[in-house]
Order: C-alpha cells, then structure tokens, then sequence
C-alpha cells in the first residue's frame, strides 16, 4: 500500500508537462537570442566586406588617376598616328566615365613586351549576368594605341552601383569642372587636372531603401603634357 509520504513526493502529470512547457519557453527564447546573434553577425561580416571592397577599388582608382599623363608629342600625319594619350572625362547621368593613359601597368611576366604605360577607363554598367543591376567596371588596355577610349580586358571592381560621380579641378581656372577632354583644342588640351573627387554611391545592407557615399580625392603628379621641346607651360 502506497503511503501518502511516497504519493507527496512525486509529481503528477499536470507538474510535469508544465516543467515542460516552461522548459519549452525558455530554450525558445535562448535560441531565438541565439538566431538574432547569429544574424547580426552575418550582416556585420557582409557589411565589413562590401566596404572594404568599395574602400579597395577606391584606392585603386585614386592610385592610377594620380599617375594619369598625356603627351603633347603627336604625328603631324594622322595616317602615321599609331600611338595616342589622353584624359576624357564624361559627365553621364546614373555614372560617370574616365578614360585615361597611365604609368601604372604592373608586368606579371618576365620579358613581357610590355612597359608601365598603359589605357585605363572607369565606367558604370550593367552586370553581364544580373541586368537589373549595375556595376563599376574597369578596362585596362596594357599597350597604348591610336583609341586609348577602347580595347583591353573588363573587369567588375564593384558589383551593386547606384552611382559614380566625378570632377577635375582646373590648374588654369582653379575651379572644379565636371568633364575634362585633352583630345579637342576647344577644351584641356595638354593638361590635366591637378585632382579628382571620386563618389560612389551603393545601397546600404541595414537599410536597402537608403545609399550610402564613399568617396576620395586622387592628386594627379604630371598635369602638362610631355614634350618640354615643343611646350612650357
């Protein structure tokens, strides 16, 4: 026969199902602590890494426009032309364009036929696989030819672009323009920009319906063109 100590000391099946049930909120509420962390951090880690690639291809841009240059050394017979420099710079709605020579091609292979000049452009597009998005792009051409606006390899450098702006500030003027062409006599032949403001603007990961700017400032080193025989500024 069951004494009543023996029947007090055991729980019933309405203690034990609400232990269970309070056992139950709990770990929900610690996995639902532990989703939100772990959540967090994913967005923090995406985050970190969309910057730091913007913040690289800033850097890239802001290098090689600082080793922007053109020669004022042309042949006089535009059939015997095979070699042009220049600096165009396009004011387009949605993203900007650059197109420049530079002194700043890195040789990957030994004897390369190849020397540090080299056609660089900046331009926004749409992703050859995503065409409801946009991307900065970049084209380098590794030789300079009579189209330093076209040719070479194009690579992505930032993938989701809501903008890319720029402006060049005259040496002449002292003011800031938004294009710059040293190909026609009417705009900057011979010179160029003494700096470059570079924005660009992508969508921010906390909130899709805002943007956000980055930008930099590239000084460019050899603004006149090279050819001291036939011009001094």
């Amino acid at each position: 026969m069951t004494s009543r100590a023996d029947r007090q000391s055991g729980m019933t099946l309405i203690e034990a199902m609400v232990a269970i049930a309070i056992i139950a909120i709990i770990m929900t509420l610690v996995w639902g602590g532990f989703s939100q962390t772990a959540r967090n951090k994913r967005i923090v880690e995406e985050e970190v890494d969309r910057y730091h690639v913007v913040q690289l291809a800033l850097e890239r841009m802001q290098r090689e426009l600082s080793m922007a240059y053109v020669s004022a050394q042309l042949n006089p017979n535009s059939a015997l032309q095979v070699v042009q420099t220049a600096f165009v710079g396009t004011d387009r709605s949605g993203g900007d364009r650059v197109d420049f020579t530079s002194f700043s091609h890195q040789r990957l292979y030994r004897d390369a036929h190849e020397s540090d000049q080299n056609e660089v452009s900046y331009f926004v597009t749409r992703h050859p696989e995503h065409r409801d998005q946009r991307v900065l792009a970049r084209r380098e051409q590794n030789r300079v030819d009579d189209n330093p606006r076209s040719g070479g390899l194009v690579q992505i450098l930032v993938e989701d672009v809501r903008d890319f702006q720029l402006e060049y500030l005259d040496p002449v003027s002292g003011e800031w323009q938004r294009t710059w062409d040293t190909t026609q006599a009417a705009s900057q032949p011979n010179r160029l920009p003494t700096q470059v403001k570079i924005f660009l603007e992508v969508p921010d990961l906390r909130r899709p319906d805002r943007d956000r700017t980055f930008g930099t400032r590239a000084s460019v080193q050899v603004i006149w063109g090279l050819n001291h025989a036939i011009y001094n500024p």
